[in-house]
C-alpha cells in the first residue's frame, strides 16, 4: 500500500466519514462495494478501509504517542513536575518517551534529572546519547560527555559537534581541534562551531582561517564570523566582512548594528539602520537601546517614537536610559504611557527614584506596584531597602521581605545588614546575619564592616575567624573592614599581621585603602617612624590623598608638626576638591599656633573653591526627620537643646573619658 493510501486509512478525512455513513444506510449502490479481499472500495476503485482494520476508538500506539507529545508540551511550558508525573504513570514507554523526558529536563536546565532518566533507559539510542553529550558538555562535564560519546555504536554530526563545542567552552582547544579532524563527515554547523569556538577563546585569527577553509558557507556561517569579530573588538574587520556577505538576513543586520553601537560607532549604526531592507522588533529595540546606552537620549527618543510597535524591551530601555541620566521627569512620563507594565519596568522606575534621591517617590511607586498586583522580587526589595531613610521604613521593608519569602536571598539580606548597621541598629544587623543560611563573602564582609563602624573591633575579628572556618576566602573589602576595626580599638599587632596576610596568605595586592588603614593604626599608636616607613614602600599607583590624610590625622593627634609640614606640602600639591585633608592640616597648624601656615591652607582652599560641608546629625521623631547642622541656630527649640547638652550630656561625656578640648562649645 502506498504512503498516501496508508494516510487516508489511518487519518480518515471528513469525506471518508461521509461515504462510510452513506454505505451503512444505503448499501453499495450509493458508492461502496466490497472487493474479493474484503476491503470496502468506492465505485471508482479507491481503497477506503481494509476488512481487518479495527475501528476501536484509539489503539495503544496512539495513546503512547499522545502521552509522549503531552510530555513535550508540558516541558515547553516549564511544567517539569507535571511532565515527570505523566512519564512515571505511563503503563508502557518506548524510546521516544525516554527521549522526550530527557529533552524536557535538559531544556529546563536540570541535568541531574535527565541523567537519571538516561541511566534508567532500557535501550539507549543515538538521540538520547547525543542529547546527553550536549547537556554534559554545556556545563563542562567533559569526562561524562566523553564516556557517553565513546560508548556510542553510531554517531551523528550533532554528537560530534556537541563534544567539540564543550571542549572549546572549557578552553581545551587542542582536543576540540583533534575531534574536529576525526569527524568522518563535517557540515556547515560543525565548521561554524569551530569558528565560534576559536573566537570564544580570543583566537580570532584561527577563527578566520577556519572560516576561509569552509567548503560551503551559508548565511549562518557568515553571520557567525561577523559576530566573532565584533565580540573580540575587531569592528573594522566585522564591518568589512559584513559588506562582503553574498546575502544578509535581518539577524545579520541586527548583529552588525548592535556591534556598531557597542563600539560607539553611532553614525555607522544609523546608516546601516536606515539602509536596512526589512526591520523587525529586535532591530528597532536594538537601535533604541544602543543609542540610549551611548547617552544619546534625544535621538533614541526620536527612533522610539517612530517604532511601529513598541515592545516591553523598548519601553524599558528608554526608561532605563532616562533613569541612568537622572532624567526622572522623562522616565516618569514614559512609565505612565506604557500600555502594560511588568516587574522589570516597575523595578526600573523604583530604582531610579531610589538612586536619584526621590526616596518618597520610590516608596510611593512600590505601593503602586503592590496595588497593580505585580509581585515584587528581590531586585524590587533591594531598591526599596536602599531608599529607606529611617528605621521605621527599614523595618517595614524588612517585614515585606519576610512576607514575600525572600529572607533567604543572600544579596538582599546583605543589603539589610548594611542598612541596619548604617541606621545604628547593630543588634538587628547581627540577627539578620545569623539567620542567613547561605553566607557569601559579601555577607561576612558586611558584618565585619558593621562591627568595625560601631567600634567593636574584637567582634569583627571573631566574625573573620568564623568566616575562615566556613571556607569563604576574604577579598580586598574584607581587609579594609578588618584593618579599620583594628584601627578603631588600637589592635596594632593584629592589624600588622592582617596587612601582611593580604599579600602573603591570600595573594591579593594591597590598595590605597589598606595602606591608609595601616598608617592609621600605627599613627594612633604613636608609631610615626613605622608609619613613615610604610609610606616609603607604597607603590606610586596607590599613593593618594587618603594615605596622606591618614598620616596627617596621626600628626594632629600627637602634635607632630614636623611631619605634618612634610605631609602638608605633598597634600597641597594634590589638586583635590575634598575638604577633609585641608581642614585637618589647617587645624594642625592652628593647634600649634602657626597662623601663617593656617592662613595659607585656607587661601589654597578658597583658590581651589574647596568648601567644607558642615557636619549634621539626624533623628526621626514621630515619622519626621529632624536635622541639626553644625553652627545653625534657627531651630525654634535651640535654647532648650543647648541647655540639655550643657547640663546633662557634657558631664556624662567627660565621665566616659572625653577631654575638654574634644568638646566644642555649643553656643
Amino acid at each position: 500500500m502506498c504512503v498516501c493510501q496508508h494516510r487516508r486509512i489511518c487519518q480518515p478525512s471528513f469525506l471518508f466519514l461521509r461515504h462510510f455513513k452513506a454505505s451503512i444506510s444505503t448499501g453499495p449502490e450509493k458508492g461502496l462495494v466490497e472487493n474479493s479481499d474484503g476491503a470496502l472500495i468506492s465505485n471508482s476503485g479507491t481503497h477506503l478501509i481494509p476488512k481487518n482494520l479495527s475501528l476501536k476508538p484509539r489503539s495503544s500506539a496512539d495513546a503512547l504517542h499522545k502521552r509522549n507529545a503531552e510530555i513535550t508540551i508540558l516541558g515547553r511550558h516549564g511544567k517539569l513536575e507535571e511532565a515527570r508525573k505523566l512519564f512515571d504513570e505511563m503503563p508502557q514507554r518506548d524510546t521516544v518517551s525516554y527521549n522526550s523526558m530527557i529533552t524536557v529536563y535538559l531544556n529546563n536546565k536540570d541535568l541531574l534529572g535527565s541523567e537519571a532518566v538516561f541511566k534508567a533507559m532500557p535501550q539507549k539510542n543515538i538521540v538520547a546519547e547525543s542529547a546527553m553529550i550536549h547537556g554534559y558538555a554545556k556545563v563542562g562535564r567533559l569526562k561524562d560527555a566523553r564516556k557517553v560519546f565513546d560508548s556510542m555504536s553510531q554517531r551523528n554530526a550533532f554528537s560530534w559537534t556537541s563534544l567539540i563545542s564543550g571542549y572549546f567552552t572549557c578552553g581545551r582547544i587542542e582536543e576540540a581541534v583533534h575531534f574536529f579532524n576525526q569527524m568522518p563527515e563535517r557540515n556547515v554547523v560543525s565548521w561554524t562551531t569551530v569558528v565560534l569556538g576559536f573566537a570564544h577563546n580570543g583566537l580570532i585569527d584561527h577563527a578566520r582561517r577556519f572560516f576561509d577553509l569552509m567548503p560551503k558557507k551559508n548565511i549562518i556561517a557568515w553571520t557567525a564570523m561577523v559576530k566573532a569579530y565584533l565580540d573580540n573588538g575587531c569592528y573594522c574587520e566585522a564591518y568589512k566582512l559584513f559588506h562582503e556577505m553574498p546575502e544578509r538576513n535581518v539577524r545579520s543586520w541586527n548583529i552588525m548594528i548592535s556591534g556598531c553601537l557597542r563600539a560607539n560607532r553611532v553614525n555607522d549604526a544609523i546608516g546601516l539602520f536606515e539602509s536596512m531592507p526589512d526591520r523587525n522588533d529586535v532591530s528597532w529595540t536594538a537601535m533604541v537601546s544602543g543609542l540610549a546606552q551611548n547617552k544619546m537620549i534625544g535621538i533614541a527618543r526620536k527612533y522610539f517614537d517612530l517604532m511601529p510597535y513598541k515592545d516591553m524591551a523598548a519601553w524599558t530601555a528608554m526608561i532605563t536610559a532616562c533613569v541612568d541620566e537622572g532624567l526622572m521627569d522623562e522616565a516618569r512620563e514614559l512609565f505612565d504611557l506604557m500600555p502594560e507594565k511588568n516587574d522589570r519596568s516597575w523595578n526600573t522606575i523604583i530604582d531610579g527614584y531610589a538612586r536619584n534621591g526621590g526616596v518618597g517617590e520610590a516608596l510611593t511607586f512600590f505601593v503602586l506596584m503592590l496595588r497593580s498586583c505585580c509581585r515584587p522580587n528581590e531586585i524590587t526589595m533591594t531598591s526599596v531597602i536602599t531608599s529607606c531613610d529611617g528605621m521605621v521604613e527599614l523595618m517595614q521593608a524588612h517585614a515585606m521581605v519576610i512576607r514575600l519569602g525572600l529572607e533567604c536571598n543572600t544579596w538582599l539580606t546583605n543589603a539589610l545588614i548594611t542598612l541596619y548597621s548604617k541606621s545604628g541598629d547593630i543588634c538587628s544587623a547581627r540577627l539578620v546575619f545569623e539567620l542567613l543560611k547561605s553566607k557569601d563573602v559579601v555577607s561576612w564582609t558586611a558584618m565585619i564592616v558593621a562591627y568595625s563602624n560601631h567600634g567593636h573591633g574584637h567582634h569583627a575579628l571573631q566574625v573573620f575567624a568564623r568566616m575562615l572556618v566556613s571556607g569563604i576566602k576574604p577579598d580586598e573589602v574584607t581587609f579594609v573592614g578588618l584593618l579599620s576595626a583594628c584601627s578603631h580599638v588600637g589592635l596594632v599587632s593584629q592589624g600588622k599581621r592582617l596587612f601582611d596576610s593580604i599579600k602573603g596568605t591570600y595573594n591579593l595586592n594591597p590598595k590605597a585603602e589598606h595602606y591608609s588603614c595601616l598608617i592609621g593604626i600605627l599613627g594612633r599608636a604613636g608609631l610615626m617612624d613605622e608609619a613613615m616607613e610604610v609610606i616609603s614602600t607604597i607603590p606610586p599607583s596607590e599613593r593618594d590623598e587618603a594615605v596622606l590624610v591618614a598620616l596627617l590625622g596621626a600628626c594632629r593627634l600627637h602634635g607632630d608638626v614636623a611631619i605634618a609640614n612634610s605631609i602638608g606640602e605633598k597634600l597641597l600639591g594634590i589638586e583635590s576638591s575634598s575638604s577633609g585633608g585641608y581642614v585637618l592640616l589647617a587645624n594642625t597648624y592652628a593647634a600649634e599656633g602657626q597662623w601663617a601656615e593656617f592662613a595659607q591652607v585656607r587661601k589654597r582652599m578658597r583658590d581651589r573653591n574647596v568648601k567644607k560641608i558642615p557636619g549634621y546629625s539626624q533623628i526621626q521623631i514621630n515619622g519626621k526627620n529632624r536635622v541639626f547642622v553644625v553652627g545653625e541656630r534657627s531651630h525654634p527649640q535651640i535654647e532648650d537643646i543647648n541647655g540639655l547638652l550643657q547640663q546633662n550630656l557634657q558631664p556624662l561625656m567627660r565621665e566616659t573619658g572625653s577631654t575638654p578640648e574634644n568638646l566644642l562649645p555649643v553656643d
